[in-house]
């Protein structure tokens, strides 16, 4: 027996609960985000320190340029399917997406250009 015109409804959800789950994701999110910026440096001396700081400063440089260069990858495929498929919108996005991947991969190389350092 197959039943063509089944309903489906979903449940409603009441003002008390929306604002319930929305407090609890807007905490959730606060926690994953306050621990992942909670970092604990240790350091006798202020030599110490300043090496602290340059790590994580390359740490953080580092990860900005592995997000640059998968945007930069993700362009070039975006370019080659708009070529493929004689999409203008598509190649103009994909030219864009290069260009962003491209700032993005030399950001530290062009703030220390800009600031002189």
């Amino acid at each position: 027996m197959i039943i063509k015109n089944k309903n489906t409804k979903r449940l409603p959800v009441r003002g008390k609960a929306k604002k319930a789950f929305s407090i609890y994701c807007a905490v959730v999110i606060a926690v994953v985000f306050s621990a992942c910026l909670s970092v604990t440096v240790f350091a006798a001396g202020s030599n110490q320190a300043l090496t602290a700081v340059n790590n994580l400063s390359t740490f953080i440089f580092g990860l900005i340029r592995a997000i640059g260069l998968i945007l930069l990858g993700f362009g070039i495929v975006q370019v080659g399917l708009s070529l493929k498929s004689h999409d203008p919108s598509q190649r103009a996005n994909g030219f864009l997406t290069v260009a962003g991947g491209v700032v993005i991969t030399f950001a530290k190389e062009i703030l220390n250009l800009v600031t002189g350092s």
